[in-house]
């Protein structure tokens, strides 16, 4: 090859390999570039380790519902994912229904502001964010509703996340994140006009524990809404299939168990909420919510290597492989949950606080 030719390969090769790392699969307003993944709070060094210890943490969801190790469980997997999660899927981890003409992104917008206008908060009420990750509901929220909006998670380095997202998009006025556990808020009673969780509740080993923290730091009279991960009337117990699908997506996403949608009801009303209203937002007119999973398989292939390439030559941390790995056979397990109906990530239940609190007997 002559001398002007070798320079023109090895500029389209430089331009390439730029476009590839630099430029491919950013988050949400390029919140997260490929070459800046790393393990959230865990130094780069540990974690391949903390990798191996989120797999130690994982029992089955009976042994698992009575750990005292679930919330360390759980910050372990955000440590773990939220980067990746960042980069390939956005700043709002979690599904919404497809919607003709619209893009993900409107859908995802369009499934947050349904949840504040359910509970029918005004400009300048006090809304709670039940597990808020890095924000981006929040900040959707917020914008929309003129609400301030107070969020909280356990992992410390999506507190830093969501403050530095909040600061960018100019909504730092209206949107607070505090570190903390949400079975244990640090809130005082009757302190919020209304709260919400999107896909967040999932990771209590107990739902009432959450339900009750939710029920009081709420007024009187005020509403919450909650879209809830569940099995749906098709799942059986007893089929081997099903069984494999419910645990692969329990063990992929941190779960101490995924509950069936007649709990959420008796739950809610056990620690004292009157419920509203309750339907699976995921069924039937609504669009399958897990066809973007199945429109992300080519990517995920293109960012695999990727990861890999970056983790050979040491700029992503070693074990960001077998996270990425991990998080694309959840996705799958996610998909055959959704093809076959047996499992939804959007049983939207809304309840109210009662203006009088129920005498006890």
């Amino acid at each position: 090859m002559d001398p002007f030719g070798l320079f023109c390969t090895g500029a389209l090769l430089a331009c390439g390999l730029y476009w590839f790392v630099c430029l491919l699969g950013p988050a949400e307003q390029k919140g997260k570039r490929a070459v800046d993944l790393s393990g959230g709070s865990i130094s780069a060094e540990k974690v391949q380790d903390n990798y191996k210890q989120y797999w130690s943490f994982f029992r089955q969801p009976k042994e698992i519902e009575t750990a005292e190790k679930v919330p360390d469980f759980v910050d372990t997997f955000y440590n773990l994912v939220t980067d990746i999660y960042e980069w390939g899927w956005g700043q709002s981890f979690h599904f919404s229904p497809s919607i003709r003409g619209k893009s993900h992104r409107d859908a995802t917008r369009l499934h947050e502001e349904m949840a504040v206008d359910l509970i029918e908060v005004k400009p300048g009420d006090r809304v709670l964010d039940v597990g808020c990750g890095v924000g981006g509901p929040m900040r959707a929220i917020a914008a929309h509703s003129r609400a301030n909006v107070v969020g909280i998670t356990i992992n410390e380095y999506q507190v830093n996340r969501a403050r530095l997202h909040n600061k960018k998009a100019g909504l730092d006025s209206l949107c607070e994140v505090v570190c903390g556990n949400f079975l244990e808020m640090p809130f005082k009673d009757n302190t919020f006009d209304g709260a919400y969780s999107i896909e967040a509740t999932c990771h209590a080993p107990k739902l009432e524990e959450v339900y009750a923290e939710v029920f009081r730091v709420l007024k009187p009279g005020s509403l919450y809404v909650s879209y809830e991960w569940v099995t749906t009337d098709r799942y059986r117990g007893d089929n081997p299939e099903h069984v494999e699908v419910i645990q692969g997506i329990e063990r992929g996403d941190a779960l101490p168990g995924l509950r069936n949608y007649k709990d959420i009801a008796e739950v809610a009303k056990k620690v004292g909420f009157e419920v509203v209203k309750e339907k699976d937002l995921a069924k039937p007119p609504a669009l399958p919510w897990w066809t973007r999973l199945k429109m992300g398989r080519i990517a995920y292939w293109r960012n695999h290597i990727l990861v890999t390439v970056l983790a050979s030559i040491g700029i992503a941390p070693k074990g960001t492989v077998d996270v990425h790995e991990m998080l694309f056979k959840t996705a799958d397990y996610l998909t055959r949950g959704g093809d076959s109906g047996i499992f939804s990530p959007m049983h939207m239940i809304l309840l109210r606080k009662p203006q009088v609190p129920p005498t006890q007997s």
